[in-house]
């Protein structure tokens, strides 16, 4: 496929062009402005902090309007680049799937009404929706219901056919499989909570009513799909510590720990194993409390026969509003149920690797160059994706030319705005600097991986286009070192530029976090 030229092919030609008309003042052939040098000494002092030491860091700026690179180091050293893979997975998303895209859950049969009774089975089809919510289902259910079925004589079949059966990425490690950022993808799913963490429950430890009893465990949404092993306990006093893992290969979730008399409710996500049944648990549930008897088993991974009778139908929210839960929480499901919806879309196959095929022709044909990078996944939880910063920066310059970008872009992060789907994974990052309510970018973390990529506006209100990819670093975390490149972007151009000049202070270390998990504000995980 023929690459466009972007932001770095024609960075020569965009300067050759500012020298010679009215460029920024003090600039020549020779000599780069003052606040390109300025801000070139801002970032070496940056990334010669000590916490780099030994690490691999790869940055690029490019001046979006003109193409001009501020600055590049590494810009072509591919590194791992955990959930910055997301903007690739995102931006073609919207291009392929468009920003109008939703997801179908329906119910249909093959069977024949006589008043209550429907003489067949039941179906009920997964459109691939991750937003789906106990709620969804029971809404299907009392729909069926209102048409005035009562007894289905036949099976509930669980229709995932739309994607292949493939429940874990290729390369994910088999110590996160309990955790919510790696949960198993189908395409007939259940989330507990707006977050829209589909594949998972919520589960909860109350205490007991007196020292050793069994913590009470409840779960959000109810089901009967698990097995808890209460092993935890109930104590006069102490620090609650209650722990939630569930057993590899099935759904028996064991709770050890404790928990104080009269604290609140300990609770942790933790993911299904087999979705599917899980979906279809909640379901079957759902039309039992709606009076809709159903006499048959329940059966799993099943096609819907052609000609089947529509009975319920649930629609979600388009694509364009799936961005901000997507985004702005990082949520790694999401991209995933993204990537082989576009494999099934543009290839007819539900799969990863068709997915990935659709999304490296449409960055390609975006200005990146993808004989250079790897893509493995939608969501950057495997450790064999590699992209070099100069390859995200050509990516961001390209996509302001997409018709969808403003809803895009707003759908990113959003430096130190306190409100969750504003802010997102930069909530409490940057505040009170000239970063804050500025800087939209895309997180990333893994153990030893952090990035961060997106615009900032600066001074003179042009947009710059970053990426910042650090890997194999050793500290507890890099974060503060990407924030201090932000904040001097938002403070770059000739009118600010003292405040580019102007280093912030460093943010604390926090604790490490899990593999695959960027920073949260609700689950309970420090980053």
């Amino acid at each position: 496929m023929h690459r466009r030229l972007f932001p770095r092919t024609l960075a020569l030609v965009a300067l050759v062009a500012l020298v010679s008309t009215a460029g920024a003042p003090g600039a020549t052939a020779e000599a780069p402005a003052p606040a390109v040098t300025r801000l070139n000494a801002t970032i070496d002092a940056i990334l010669a902090d000590s916490r780099l030491a030994g690490a691999q860091a790869s940055v690029v700026v490019v001046d979006t309007s003109t193409g001009e690179t501020l600055y590049d180091r590494n810009g072509d050293r591919r590194l791992v680049p955990a959930s910055n893979t997301k903007l690739l997975t995102s931006t073609a998303a919207m291009a392929l799937l468009g920003p109008g895209h939703r997801f179908t859950t329906d119910v249909t049969t093959n069977g024949k009404r006589a008043g209550g009774l429907l003489s067949g089975n039941l179906y009920l089809r997964g459109g691939g929706d991750p937003t789906m919510l106990a709620a969804d289902y029971d809404a299907l259910a009392a729909q069926i219901a209102a048409k005035g079925v009562r007894v289905v004589a036949g099976n509930l079949v669980a229709d995932d056919t739309r994607y292949d059966r493939t429940r874990l990425g290729p390369d994910w490690t088999w110590d996160d499989e309990p955790y919510y950022y790696a949960a198993q993808i189908s395409a007939l799913t259940v989330a507990p909570d707006t977050d829209y963490d589909a594949g998972t429950v919520i589960v909860h430890a109350a205490p007991g009513k007196a020292a050793g009893d069994r913590p009470v465990i409840t779960t959000t949404p109810p089901t009967g799909y698990l097995r808890i092993d209460n092993r935890a306990e109930t104590v006069t006093d102490g620090e609650t510590s209650v722990s939630f893992e569930r057993e590899h290969g099935g759904n028996t979730i064991v709770v050890t720990g404790q928990i104080a008399v009269g604290d609140e409710p300990a609770s942790d996500w933790v993911t299904v194993w087999e979705p599917t049944g899980y979906a279809t648990d909640v379901f079957r549930a759902a039309l039992h409390r709606h009076g809709v008897r159903v006499l048959g088993r329940t059966v799993l991974g099943q096609p819907t026969p052609g000609g089947a009778t529509p009975v319920a139908r649930h629609d979600s929210m388009p694509l364009a509003e799936l961005l901000v839960p997507f985004l702005k929480l990082s949520n790694n499901g999401h991209a995933e149920v993204l990537t082989k919806e576009i494999g099934r879309v543009l290839a007819g196959s539900g799969t990863w690797s068709a997915g990935l095929t659709e999304i490296s022709e449409y960055v390609a044909g975006a200005g990146m160059d993808t004989g250079t990078l790897r893509q493995r996944d939608g969501s950057g939880l495997s450790r064999r994706n590699l992209v070099p910063a100069g390859e995200f920066v050509d990516l961001l310059a390209a996509v302001r030319a997409e018709p969808w970008f403003d809803t895009w872009y707003a759908a990113l992060p959003i430096a130190g705005e306190a409100e969750r789907f504003v802010g997102g994974t930069l909530r409490s990052r940057m505040r009170g600097t000239v970063a804050a309510g500025n800087v939209h970018a895309k997180t990333g973390s893994l153990t030893g991986v952090s990035s961060l990529s997106g615009y900032a506006t600066d001074a003179d209100g042009r947009l710059l286009a970053f990426s910042v990819v650090l890997n194999n670093y050793l500290a507890s975390t890099v974060k503060p070192l990407e924030d201090q490149i932000a904040i001097a972007l938002a403070g770059y151009g000739e009118q600010g530029a003292s405040a580019a000049r102007v280093a912030p202070p460093a943010a604390p270390d926090a604790p490490r976090a899990p593999e695959g998990v960027e920073c949260s504000w609700v689950k309970p995980i420090a980053c």
